[in-house]
C-alpha cells in the first residue's frame, strides 16, 4: 500500500500477481485511491505493452474516491524459466483542474517540469501457481500475433488503445450416442403370425398325408375294382398335398 503522504494515489497492490497458466488469458486488478481534495489524472505504462491489456489505461479519479484498473496478460505458449517475470508497470499521476476529462490527458501532464504536481509508482509483476484443482483449460484464447518477449531495458512505454475483446472459449458439443433400433411391436406380431401359419400348414400337411395313406390302404384292400369316388378322392388329396407343400 502506498503509505507515503506525498503519493497522489494510493495503489493496491504494489505487486501484480498472475496465477500463471499457459494458453490462457489471466487478469488481476489494482485499486487507485484518491484521498485528496483535488482531481487526480493517471496513466499506466509498462515495459511490455504488447503483452498486457490495461482497462482503463488512463483516467481521472475524483476527490475522495477510487478507480479500479484491470490488467490482463495475453495467453502465453510457454511458462518462463523458474516462473520469474521481469515485466514492470508504472502508474503516473498528476493533479489536474476540475472539469478535466480523459480526452484532455496528455503525456506532458506527467512530466515533472510541466509545472504540475506529479508522482510515479512502480509495480512489479509476479507469477504464482494457480489454485488446485485447476479449472478446465480453455483452449484457443490466443488471438492475433503472439506476444513479444519482455523488454530487458526497463523502459516504460504507453499502453496501446484498449480494444474490447472477449476471451474465446471453446465448448465441446455433447452428442448422445444413438442406440440401435429395437424390434417394434408390429414386427414382433408379424413374426408370431407367420410362425403360427407355418405350424398350421405343417399340421395340415401331416393330416393330408395320413388321410391319403388311409385311402391307399382302402384301395389296396379292394380286388381291383373300386368306386369312381375313390379315384376322385385320391386325386383331390394329391392336389391339396401339393398345394400345401408349395406353401
Amino acid at each position: 500500500m502506498g503509505s507515503d503522504s506525498k503519493e497522489l494515489l494510493e495503489i493496491e497492490p504494489l505487486e501484480l500477481c498472475f496465477p500463471f497458466e499457459t494458453k490462457k488469458q489471466i487478469s488481476c486488478s489494482m485499486l487507485l485511491t484518491n484521498r485528496t481534495d483535488g482531481y487526480i489524472a493517471f496513466k499506466v505504462k509498462t515495459t511490455s505493452p504488447k503483452k498486457y491489456c490495461v482497462r482503463p489505461n488512463s483516467g481521472i479519479v475524483p476527490p475522495r474516491s477510487a478507480s479500479d484498473v484491470i490488467v490482463t496478460m495475453q495467453a502465453q505458449k510457454e511458462a518462463p524459466q523458474d516462473m520469474q517475470c521481469k515485466d514492470k508497470f508504472l502508474v503516473q499521476s498528476a493533479v489536474v483542474t476540475e472539469g478535466t476529462t480523459v480526452k484532455d490527458i496528455t503525456g506532458e501532464m506527467f512530466k515533472k517540469d510541466s509545472g504540475n504536481v506529479v508522482d510515479e509508482v512502480k509495480l512489479k509483476v509476479l507469477y504464482v501457481q494457480p489454485p488446485r484443482p485447476p479449472s478446465p483449460v480453455r483452449e484457443g484464447s490466443e488471438e492475433g500475433s503472439p506476444p513479444r518477449p519482455s523488454l530487458s531495458d526497463g523502459t516504460y512505454r504507453d499502453m496501446e488503445a484498449t480494444k474490447e475483446t472477449d476471451e474465446p472459449t471453446s465448448f465441446s458439443d455433447l452428442r448422445a450416442h444413438k442406440e440401435p433400433e429395437e424390434v417394434t411391436f408390429e414386427t414382433s406380431a408379424l413374426i408370431s403370425r407367420l410362425t403360427e401359419e407355418r405350424n398350421s400348414a405343417i399340421q395340415q400337411n401331416n393330416k393330408l398325408r395320413e388321410e391319403l395313406e388311409m385311402v391307399r390302404r382302402e384301395i389296396s384292400k379292394q380286388d381291383g375294382s373300386f368306386p369312381f369316388v375313390f379315384v376322385v378322392a385320391v386325386a383331390l388329396l394329391g392336389i391339396l398335398l401339393g398345394f400345401v407343400m408349395k406353401r
